[in-house]
Order: structure tokens, then sequence, then C-alpha cells
């Protein structure tokens, strides 16, 4: 087994998590598998993987080696395809992240649309809380709420998300309903904590055209958006994301929206990708669907403008 047949068995047995699974994808014999992983060790001087009976998981070493795996991996991939004619049906793994209701409610639902206009690509789906590196871990594209902030990649907006202001039945009852922009700061909010950033308990309204930012309290601070909304459910406070995340909430009555007569700033959702000479037609093909999906679900998308700013929501929203 040569370098790269070498490389792409062990990232399909970091991804799967196991050698024989890996060994049945790629139609080889798992003592074959096992085989060639040990030589790749021997070669390496470093473990790369701990195996137990019950899973296959990497070593500190074994972790760095993947990503660099899946990077050149890649980036061979690119190479090839600039000179085979696979644009109309391209093969290949092809990595994306998606979060929260982008992955079950929008993407995900219709996936086996793409499957079948595509049949040779193998999707990786990953989801998670962390905002991931997309060029360090080999991912090829993410849909993120906001205007990404990182110059390595490269923005497509899909679609911008109107926002509301709500809260539960019985927190209203208990602390009244805010009458104004102002009132805000009397009151409490969900707040939400990312990454290495102090907890937010930010709302926005837009006042004369401008987005102004009103600090609520509160005693409650959650890192997960499906949690932000579990709070505001059982009244712990105001919150503000995306009025499609709250549909059936909204409609039920379970959540009820404050200050509907103010207007909220909207939340541009993108798809980012690292910045390549070639885009792979892997690539090419699910943001080409991909735009497509969201200019169905959402209408025609409005032009970005650079003082777009990425906002507590956001963060909530890209982060679930």
């Amino acid at each position: 087994m040569d370098r790269f047949d070498a490389m792409t068995l062990f990232v399909r047995i970091v991804e799967v998590g196991s050698f024989t699974k890996a060994a049945n994808a790629l139609d080889i014999p798992r003592a074959t598998a096992t085989l060639a992983i040990q030589q790749l060790e021997r070669r390496l001087g470093v473990r790369l993987l701990e195996r137990t009976t019950r899973q296959v998981r990497t070593t500190v070493e074994g972790q760095a080696f993947y990503e660099r795996c899946v990077q050149l991996l890649a980036e061979l991939e690119d190479a090839e395809a600039i000179l085979k004619p696979v644009a109309s049906n391209p093969s290949g793994v092809l990595r994306v992240e998606l979060h929260g209701i982008h992955a079950s409610r929008i993407v995900l639902p219709r996936i086996d649309e793409f499957h079948a206009r595509y049949p040779r690509l193998e999707l990786v789906v990953t989801s998670g809380d962390r905002l991931v590196d997309l060029v360090g871990e080999g991912v090829d594209c993410a849909v993120r709420g906001g205007t990404p902030g990182d110059s390595t990649l490269i923005a497509r907006r899909l679609a911008e998300f109107p926002q509301v202001i709500c809260a539960s039945p019985a927190y209203l009852e208990r602390m009244g309903r805010p009458e104004s922009p102002a009132a805000l700061r009397d009151h409490h909010a969900v707040r939400f904590v990312s990454g290495s950033r102090a907890p937010d308990a930010e709302l926005e309204v837009v006042i004369d055209g401008q987005t102004r930012a009103f600090a609520a309290g509160g005693w409650m601070t959650v890192n997960d958006a499906q949690n932000y909304v579990a709070c505001a459910l059982r009244g712990c406070g105001l919150i503000q994301v995306p009025r499609f995340h709250l549909e059936q909430a909204l409609a039920s009555g379970d959540l009820v929206e404050v200050l509907p007569e103010w207007e909220k700033p909207t939340l541009p959702i993108h798809l980012v990708y690292p910045h390549r000479r070639q885009l792979s037609p892997r690539v090419r093909v699910f943001i080409d669907w991909l735009v497509d999906l969201y200019a169905e679900r959402f209408g025609t998308n409005r032009q970005a403008t650079s003082t777009k700013r990425e906002t507590p929501a956001s963060r909530k929203l890209s982060e679930s």
C-alpha cells in the first residue's frame, strides 16, 4: 500500500472509528488495514491510534497527523480535478460543518436530493459547540450566522433571518412587558457565552436606522442555542434569535414576542469556505446546491453590506 493509500485508510479509520468499517468501505481485508497502519506508525516512529476492544481513537500525534492528511488528500483531489472531466459528476469526500437548525431543519431534510444528483460524493457532516478551523481541520465549507471576520475564508450570502426578542408568558406576567427599547435594561435576559468571550446579555433594536444594543440583567448563562431557548421557555428571561428558529413556540404561545413594533437587525447567513485558486468540483456543486436550497426556502438574498457585524444572536445560531 503506497503512502497516499495508507493516508486515505488512516483518515477513514479516524472518521468511522473502526478498522473493520474502514476496511469494508475501501474494499480491503481487515488484516491488510491493520498491517498498513502498523507500517505507517513504524515509518513515522509514533503511535497514531489507541486501540481498545470497543473503540479506536487518535493519540495527540495521530490527531495532528489526521488533520494534515485531510488537507493533503483534499489538495490531491483538487489537483486531479483540474485534469479530469468530473465537474458534472464529482467524486470524493466532502466535509461540511453544519449546526442547529441549518442541519436539522434546512439542509439534512433535503440531503437525499443532493445525493441523488451526485451519488459519487460521500458527505461527512460535523457539528459541535466550538468554532471549527476550516483550513486547519480540513473542512471544505460551513454555514454560519453573522458576517465572518476571518479574511482567509470566502463568504457567500445564503439568506437573512429576521430576528425577534421574546420571553415566556410566565416571565412577562412576573416582570411585565417592556414598552420601549430602553426598558430592556430593567429586564433579565438569558446570557450566552461563546468560547473565551464574556457572557452576553445584550438585546439589539434598530433605532433611526442604527442598531443599538441594550444590556439587560440576568442570572442564567448557557453556551448552546437549544439550551438558550429552553431557558426562555422556563421563564428565565428574554432571548433574541431568528424568528425562523421559534416559529412553533411563537405560534403556540409558549413564547411571546416583545417590542414587535420596533425593527430588529436581521441575521445574515453565509456559506464560508477556504480560499483556493481552483475550487474543487465536489465543493462547487455543493455550494451551488446550497445556494439554490436557501433561495427556494427564504427567497432572494439581499446584497451583503460591509457594516454588518457578528451579533450575539449570530453566535448563538452558529455554535448550536
